[in-house]
């Protein structure tokens, strides 16, 4: 008896992975070992990046805090140290909004915890 390997499914399978890699650069579009190993890397890339992408914002919200706070004459660890004992609870990301687009509201602020 011959030996079944369901080609259908198989084939489709390499379609679909291939169809995924279709942009990509050399052999990595149209070769399927290299074009399934490229896939692969690119979920692992994509799944830290993911972790990657939340430490950038908090990162960058801090640097645009910073900013807007020593044109206040703190520094933003004095500023946030200020905050906490002024129970105001504010997250970074909004604080850096305001800090950017509304900077009279954040120079209230400011001035609330002096």
């Amino acid at each position: 008896m011959p030996r079944s390997v369901n080609h259908v499914a198989s084939r489709a399978k390499r379609k679909r992975i291939l169809k995924l890699t279709r942009g990509y650069f050399g052999a990595r579009k149209n070769v399927w070992t290299v074009a399934k190993n490229t896939w692969e890397k690119g979920l692992t890339y994509a799944y830290r990046d993911r972790k990657n992408k939340k430490r950038n914002f908090r990162a960058l919200w801090i640097q645009r805090i910073n900013a807007a706070a020593r044109i206040e004459g703190l520094s933003y660890s004095a500023l946030m140290g200020k905050l906490a004992q002024a129970g105001i609870e504010i997250n970074r990301k909004v604080l850096a909004d305001l800090a950017v687009n509304n900077p009279e509201a954040f120079k209230a602020i400011v001035e609330k915890v002096k």
